[in-house]
């Protein structure tokens, strides 16, 4: 059942002068807010790793963001902005941004009144100008389905095109044009896979100092890769949650990662997940555990799956690893452990010849939903009346995000995307 949570009850008050429109000089300058049973204290984000619990299990997103927002010209002048979201054509992101010559891409537009039909030329400098960016408008849907298909001159891929072409999509709250700071800031130290539309916040506080203190300590630390979309800037309109639509994103996760976490698990570490995208990431995979055990076959996670009852009885989950479905009375049912839905989908990535599971998600993390993954969260500060302060009450509790945005408050702490950090123990 969907939850029945009014959106006016998750809000504060946030003076646009909290909102950090620039990182610190220094990435691990950032202050650090410590929640832990109920106390809250704060050190400085150099410190974290004397704040981890050792042998334990921590959980990076290592996409990258790509330079997404393309800007073309009109013969009339006029001039249209093409934000790329998610490859269309090629569909799989290596295959768009390894094109040469054409490719498709789902987008949001800018001054989309403006642009009917017809092939419209990039705004390029004489340094472009030999590869001849055009891009045509082939389908105008909704405000994040619009399809675009781009053509280009000579051997360059689109990846390169977006290198050159591109800019970084910083968040829209910041109130400014994207800078050339933004190219290295707005990326975490360990971002690799091409993809984003937005950067995972939390790791932006990161060096390799710190990510070799948290190793010296024992700490293990893994990779996850969530391609975060625009989806994850689009306010709450609706009265209620329930009549949110929450954007869907895909993630992929190797088998070694689906080994390593089932160990963690069974051995009984603490997972701890930097930010939200992470988060969003390892919580999916419980759901889609479920779907290899009721059916064989991992399937997207839904919005509300998560609080529509997720119990089996002994019979799915014996027809589930055999690929195969069944039923039972609800009173006969026993709810799947972590370890068993993991497990699950290791038996069917291993029974499939996989060494990758590409999958979508589009969980929404509310009070109520009870936390299968994640046991610690390195997280920012969000926006208020947001799906993502939602996450942070669900994952401290509903009187608790309060005294935590009211304490960074009054100590002068950071806002949003390059605004400091929070430690919170669940």
């Amino acid at each position: 059942m969907e939850p029945k949570i009014k959106i006016s009850d998750y809000t504060y008050d946030l003076p646009s002068e909290r909102i950090a429109k620039y990182p610190l000089p220094q990435r691990d300058s950032s202050k650090l807010l410590i929640y832990n049973s109920g106390k809250i204290r704060h050190t400085v984000f150099r410190n974290i790793s004397d704040e981890l619990p050792a042998d334990s299990f921590m959980v990076f997103n290592n996409t990258k963001v790509v330079p997404a927002r393309l800007f073309f010209r009109k013969d009339t002048g006029a001039v249209i902005e093409v934000f790329c979201l998610e490859p269309d054509d090629p569909s799989d992101y290596a295959q768009a941004f390894a094109s040469v010559g054409r490719c498709r891409w789902k987008a949001v537009l800018g001054n989309a009144k403006r642009w009917k039909s017809g092939k419209l030329s990039h705004i390029s400098s004489q340094l472009v100008e030999s590869f001849d960016l055009k891009a045509e408008l082939i389908e105008k849907g909704e405000t994040m389905s619009n399809i675009v298909e781009f053509t280009w001159s000579g051997n360059m891929t689109f990846s390169e095109i977006l290198d050159v072409c591109g800019r970084i999509p910083i968040p829209p709250y910041l109130n400014r044009e994207s800078e050339e700071s933004d190219v290295e800031r707005y990326q975490t130290m360990y971002a690799k896979i091409r993809g984003s539309v937005a950067a995972p916040t939390a790791g932006l506080h990161f060096t390799e100092i710190e990510l070799q203190n948290i190793k010296n300590k024992g700490i293990e630390c893994a990779n996850v890769c969530l391609h975060v979309g625009a989806g994850t800037f689009i306010p709450v309109k609706s009265e209620f949650i329930s009549g949110h639509k929450m954007h869907t994103e895909p993630f992929s996760i190797t088998i070694e990662f689906i080994e390593r976490l089932l160990e963690a698990k069974r051995a009984g570490k603490k997972v701890i997940a930097v930010g939200t995208t992470s988060t969003r990431t390892l919580e999916s995979l419980y759901y889609i555990g479920i779907h290899c055990i009721k059916s064989g076959v991992p399937s997207a996670v839904e919005q509300w799956e998560p609080y529509s009852g997720n119990r089996l009885s002994e019979s799915e989950k014996m027809a589930g690893s055999e690929g195969k479905s069944a039923s039972a009375s609800e009173d006969e049912r026993r709810e799947i452990t972590s370890v068993q839905s993991l497990e699950a989908i290791c038996n069917y990535m291993i029974s499939n010849n996989l060494t990758t599971l590409i999958a979508r998600t589009g969980i929404i993390i509310v009070p109520g939903y009870e936390y299968k993954m994640v046991d610690i969260l390195v997280t920012n500060f969000h926006q208020p009346q947001s799906t993502l302060l939602l996450l942070i009450s669900a994952f401290v509790g509903e009187e608790n995000w309060r005294g935590i945005y009211d304490y960074a408050l009054k100590n002068d702490f950071r806002f949003l995307s390059y605004g400091d950090s929070s430690l919170l123990f669940g």
